[in-house]
């Protein structure tokens, strides 16, 4: 298997996006803003064709768009009823976009298909580089902001009460998602940013309590899922998107199983 460049380059491309998704998936879970996540993989779509239009490659044209639109969310979202006004509007105004671009340029469907469901075999050695720049990007900011963006989420009015601007961290924090959600969209596509943004993170807040616990296991269980995915793609000849997203409901759905199961018996 590792014998072929192409290989090579998948699993250099999904380690670096696994570890950037598990890391960043579980702050985004446990803020409660997984729908964040969603809307930003949508965004990103609209950039990525908006790029295409004018000349430029699409994963520029998805790391603007979407790290525009995290700021924009943090800045007119604060609090978590406003937050979920702010993203629905923004992400209705983003496909309307999308579908305007993609009607000045039909010829986008390949490259639309890739983008949507992703394609990690066609990676090259360059697009891995630039993984890896914004992946140091991403996480040296999210470690900046970690101890802050915590106290944020999990006391708010206290944080606030200590002088931490719930605004500021909001927005650095969407900005450093949307870093996240452009990586990961290169790996499973825009429509399956669940499968390495959410599932692991949900999964780890599942089996163990403690935030750094919680942390490390988030980023192991993404980096595992797409490792699988990946050797299973490549023996079953079928797409690396699926088996990335069934490993990871399946294991979310064995993680909450005897939680569900123990809650019956008490009932």
């Amino acid at each position: 298997m590792f014998e072929y460049d192409f290989m090579r380059n998948a699993f250099a491309a999904a380690t670096v996006v696994a570890l950037v998704s598990g890391l960043v998936g579980y702050f985004l879970v446990l803020r409660g803003q997984t729908f964040a996540g969603h809307a930003l993989a949508h965004v990103g779509f609209t950039g990525a064709t908006g790029a295409v239009l004018v000349g430029l490659a699409p994963l520029w044209g998805l790391v603007g768009m979407t790290v525009a639109a995290g700021i924009l969310m943090g800045f007119i979202g604060e609090q978590l009823a406003q937050r979920d006004v702010a993203i629905g509007i923004v992400l209705a105004f983003s496909l309307a976009l999308g579908l305007l671009f993609l009607h000045f340029y039909t010829s986008f469907a390949t490259h639309a298909t890739a983008l949507l469901f992703g394609n990690v075999l066609a990676v090259d050695v360059a697009t891995v580089w630039i993984l890896a720049g914004l992946a140091a990007i991403c996480l040296a900011t999210l470690a900046i902001i970690a101890r802050p963006l915590l106290f944020a989420s999990l006391q708010p009015e206290l944080a606030e009460a200590k002088g931490v601007s719930l605004k500021l961290y909001s927005v650095l924090f969407l900005a450093v998602v949307a870093l996240a959600t452009a990586e990961c969209a290169q790996i499973v596509g825009v429509l399956l940013v669940f499968a390495l943004m959410v599932g692991p993170a949900a999964t780890a807040q599942k089996l163990v309590s403690g935030v750094a616990a919680g942390v490390l296991l988030s980023a192991a269980l993404a980096l595992a899922e797409a490792w699988g995915g990946l050797t299973l793609a490549f023996y079953t000849d079928w797409p690396t998107s699926f088996w990335i997203t069934a490993l990871s409901t399946l294991i979310y759905v064995l993680a909450a199983a005897p939680r569900r199961t123990s809650a019956w018996h008490s009932a």
